[in-house]
């Protein structure tokens, strides 16, 4: 029934759960899973923000990029380790569900497993959470965990 199943990371707990119940789908369907790690621009204003700063400056969004490769690649791993071959893990950099949900229109994906609750901040509670975002935008099925 699904043969491209999409799977949002940003290395919470929520998406370690989704990851579970997406590998137990690949397997099901026998379907492509795609693990997807989305990482916002960090402006300038939000640098000159943080309360942690590094001894030797960085560019915000090397930093970001990296932890989005290191969270998609281990996740990848794992659904690897659990017998899901071919597992293929992607970065982008964006709005978090605008790029989540024109990735999947993109690669023609049939279904985004995410979880509920991920490392989102303080905005989250203003404006909703990014699983909210992605199911209100999404013309393709989401499955919420």
């Amino acid at each position: 029934m699904f043969k491209r199943i999409l799977l949002p990371v940003d290395g919470s707990d929520g998406a370690f759960e989704a990851l579970k119940v997406a590998v137990e789908m690949q397997k099901i369907h026998d379907a492509e899973l795609m693990i997807l790690s989305v990482y916002r621009h960090h402006s300038l204003r939000e640098a000159s923000m943080s309360m942690v700063r590094p001894r030797e400056p960085e560019h915000m969004d090397d930093l970001m990029q990296s932890y989005s490769r290191e969270v998609a690649e281990s996740f990848r791993k794992y659904a690897i380790e659990q017998g899901c071959p071919g597992v293929r893990a992607f970065v982008k950099s964006g709005h978090t569900a605008k790029t989540i949900v024109e990735f999947a229109e993109k690669n023609k994906v049939e279904l985004i497993i995410m979880g509920s609750r991920g490392l989102g901040d303080a905005e989250t509670f203003l404006v909703g959470s990014v699983s909210q975002k992605v199911v209100g935008m999404s013309k393709i099925p989401v499955l919420v965990v």
